[in-house]
């Protein structure tokens, strides 16, 4: 009979084992196919982490909005509200430590300051990783069009459903990160 037990035991350990990370990837999946798509600019720097592997970090143009809230302090989860603006990339319209009954897509950011009525915070979805063998040619090309003077159209492509955010592309002068690298090869 405690054969029996634990081998019941067993099943439900390995059937919660499979469930958790098979439900991670459907959510994600989710918010690609269902999410609402917007473009953030994006400014560079590329580190690598030994247990995800290459990536390049992102630093998004918008990262801050005007608002005069001083209960909003470093270290707060805030709903970062967007919208698109007339060239179709994301902007901010309101931020709130609260769900606002709005009709805009939202984001969770961290806040890394409250200055002089400045909200500054930091979007989630930061890193992009990269097959081992492309990020180093990769972030040379994301360093090489972000060090001139001429004007790239560099951005990430990010999903969001219901406040979820998925990174899915860097996109260079309207080609894949993944394909400019091949193409400049």
């Amino acid at each position: 009979m405690k054969t029996i037990h634990l081998f019941i035991g067993f099943i439900v350990l390995a059937l919660i084992q499979i469930f958790i990370p098979v439900q991670m990837i459907y959510e994600q999946e989710d918010i690609l196919k269902s999410g609402e798509l917007y473009r953030f600019r994006t400014m560079p720097i590329d580190p690598s982490d030994p247990f995800r592997g290459k990536y390049i970090t992102l630093h998004y143009e918008m990262n801050s909005f005007k608002m005069k809230d001083t209960t909003i302090v470093y270290g707060d989860e805030i709903k970062v509200y967007i919208d698109k603006d007339a060239d179709g990339f994301a902007k901010t319209v309101q931020i709130s430590k609260t769900e606002l009954d709005i009709d805009k897509d939202f984001v969770l950011a961290k806040v890394t300051g409250n200055y002089n009525g400045v909200v500054n915070f930091e979007l989630p979805f930061n890193r992009y990783y990269m097959e081992e063998s492309k990020a180093y040619d990769a972030e040379e090309a994301y360093r090489k069009v972000n060090r001139t003077n001429v004007h790239h159209d560099v951005y990430g492509k990010v999903h969001i459903k219901e406040g979820q955010s998925v990174l899915s592309d860097v996109v260079i002068d309207g080609v894949s990160i993944k394909e400019y690298v091949e193409k400049e090869q």
